[in-house]
């Protein structure tokens, strides 16, 4: 019975810890380059299915002035979903309404456009199933080098 009880102990214990990590917040912020059209983070490692709250920031002294925002995607599909916001420019919501989000099913999360000088957090849970997640700014051009991976372990 000592043994039996010893066990579910370290069980309980070892459920405990891992219930807490899953609990935590993964707090990344991203801000878009001043000059070149990046983002400071190419990569981050989040664990599956832990809430994560990204702040995307477009600074205010940027000498592009353009808006930005991000998108997380399913793997392997960042290049699809670049494509498709390429081919946005062709339908006249796609700034606006649509704040350069393509309409794919591909995209998992996205934020809104953020102008210079301004921010927005995107808060979500993780994909379950562990990869690597691609997330690119999607307004027309900028995704092909303005992009990074959010690991999910």
């Amino acid at each position: 019975m000592k043994k039996f009880l010893s066990v579910l102990v370290v069980t309980i214990l070892a459920l405990t810890s891992l219930t807490a990590v899953a609990d935590e917040v993964a707090e990344v912020k991203i801000t878009a380059d001043k000059v070149q059209f990046i983002f400071d983070v190419k990569e981050f490692t989040v664990n599956a299915g832990q809430q994560v709250k990204i702040t995307l920031v477009n600074p205010e002294d940027s000498v592009t002035r353009q808006p930005h925002n991000i998108l997380f995607v399913k793997p392997g599909t960042k290049d699809t979903v670049g494509m498709a916001a390429n081919a946005g420019l062709t339908d006249p919501e796609f700034l606006t309404t649509k704040q350069a989000v393509p309409d794919s099913d591909d995209v998992l999360f996205s934020s809104k456009l953020v102008q210079p000088g301004g921010e927005e957090v995107l808060e979500f849970t993780a994909p379950d199933e562990p990869g690597d997640y691609p997330f690119l700014c999607t307004y027309p051009g900028h995704w092909a080098i303005m992009n990074g991976v959010m690991k999910v372990e």
